[in-house]
């Protein structure tokens, strides 16, 4: 029997080798460029590349769908487990300490966008497939391992490997935190336009908040047209002083310039950020003209309500928890009207007709358009794909842990029996996904992939 955390500890320096050359890739999906060569842009391709020139170098088969969806194979069979990752990243935003795609060691933690979500766990699962294969051990069934590039947005790629590949039977995704996700709640975006209405009397000249949907956004900035500059200022001064935010103002030629900081987290959970474009707009509200309740209606039923009960969307399952709501995009210009992106994790009991429904009243004559929508995913904890990661988690951590629902969508969702599966250790380490200066301690990674190796082998003996 192999050794697995010795043999983990034994990669500790190829694997940061590897880990580094995919952190200096900035693979943010990246549709300006795109073309029929990088149908998601030239970023997301090269860490897809550089993934399959690890698993070529360490003789495995492998193959490139299109530039959008790759995988690494080792074994034969009728079955087929998958382990599912992906390469792309969110963008990396401001507020970054370090080179967010330079990989930094500092105190036995790494550094960089990627670290945690998702190259640093998949590049550990990766590792631990590479233990079977460096022992000798064939396994009963085929593995593949298969790298997306664009799971932060549409999932073109996963969705392309299951338009021309056959559907994976079973596996996991290292693309959450132990102990294991056996539920994900249902994911939702919706785009609510606002009317420009008129800018006769028109203050608000332009609001900007947020980079992607499933994001907390960490900045704002607003230009508002007025000769007020000194009350509007010593009033913004009195908001900042009372709200966990930070800002600043400067007259500009009879506009006034707002920005906020506030702070960045997942939108699966958007109560652990402060969300700096509902503050913003919660204040302009009290004092500035947007002729088109753009203001208004983020103030009203988006700011500080996680739980979207202002748009009557409070839902609560005893398996899965809450629904939840993240204003995630928030655009206005005088010329062409405002649009808000809100993204909505849901669990069962709810559908994403009243989900619809109830936006579409709320937001009165603004159009609601739905962007895209996963159903809620479940695995029942007594199937062995559940049972059989457990026993390896609970084996290495000497830890009881249950496996858990949660409001985050993992390509895992794909197979029915498919469930998220780590890599970050939740009760030692906070997550910094989607956040700057995302990090991973190298410990916790290498644990990680000492789990991952006696996890394939349990699956595939």
């Amino acid at each position: 029997m192999i050794n697995w955390k010795k043999t983990a500890n034994s990669y500790q320096k190829d694997y940061l080798n590897d880990l580094k050359q995919l952190i200096a890739i900035d693979s943010e999906r990246d549709d300006a460029h795109r073309s029929e060569q990088y149908p998601l842009g030239p970023g997301p391709a090269k860490a897809l590349k550089k993934y399959l020139e690890f698993g070529k170098r360490d003789g495995f088969k492998t193959e490139n769908l299109d530039n959008t969806v790759g995988y690494i194979e080792y074994g034969i069979g009728n079955q087929t487990m998958a382990i599912q990752a992906h390469a792309d990243v969110m963008p990396a935003g401001n507020g970054w300490k370090t080179n967010p795609f330079k990989m930094i060691e500092k105190n036995g933690n790494i550094y960089g966008r990627g670290t945690s979500d998702d190259k640093g766990p998949g590049l550990a699962a990766y590792y631990g497939l590479k233990m079977l294969k460096d022992h000798g051990i064939k396994p009963h069934c085929k593995i593949r391992f298969i790298i997306g590039t664009d799971e932060e947005s549409d999932w073109t790629g996963m969705k392309h490997y299951f338009d021309v590949e056959p559907a994976p039977n079973f596996g996991f995704s290292p693309d959450a935190e132990f102990p294991l996700i056996n539920g994900e709640k249902g994911i939702s975006s919706f785009q609510i336009k606002f009317g420009r209405g008129g800018n006769d009397n028109s203050q608000l000249i332009s609001f900007h908040s947020g980079l992607r949907d499933n994001m907390v956004p960490a900045e704002a900035t607003a230009a508002v047209k007025s000769n007020d500059f000194k009350s509007l200022s010593d009033q913004f001064s009195k908001f900042l002083d009372h709200n966990p935010i930070h800002g600043e103002t400067k007259n500009d030629n009879g506009q006034i310039q707002f920005k906020v900081n506030g702070k960045a987290a997942h939108g699966m959970a958007p109560q652990n950020g402060v969300n700096a474009g509902t503050y913003l707009a919660k204040f302009l509200n009290q004092y500035v003209n947007d002729n088109s309740n753009f203001l208004d209606f983020i103030t009203k039923f988006l700011h500080l309500d996680f739980l979207g009960q202002h748009l009557n969307l409070n839902h609560h399952d005893d398996t899965m928890g809450d629904l939840t709501i993240n204003p995630g995009i928030m655009n206005f210009d005088v010329k062409n009207g405002g649009l808000i992106v809100v993204n909505i994790r849901y669990p069962k009991g709810i559908d994403i007709q009243t989900i619809n429904s109830r936006l579409n009243q709320y937001a009165n004559n603004n159009a609601v358009v739905k962007l895209d929508n996963m159903n809620p995913h479940y695995v029942d904890p007594k199937d062995p794909v559940v049972t059989k990661l457990m026993h390896a988690y609970r084996t290495q951590t000497g830890r009881n842990d249950q496996p858990k629902v949660v409001g985050g969508g993992t390509y895992a969702r794909m197979m029915s029996r498919g469930v998220a599966f780590g890599a970050l250790c939740s009760w030692k380490t906070p997550s910094t996904m989607h956040q700057p200066n995302e990090f991973q301690p190298i410990s916790d990674l290498m644990l990680a992939m000492s789990i991952y190796g006696q996890s394939i082998y349990e699956l595939t003996k």
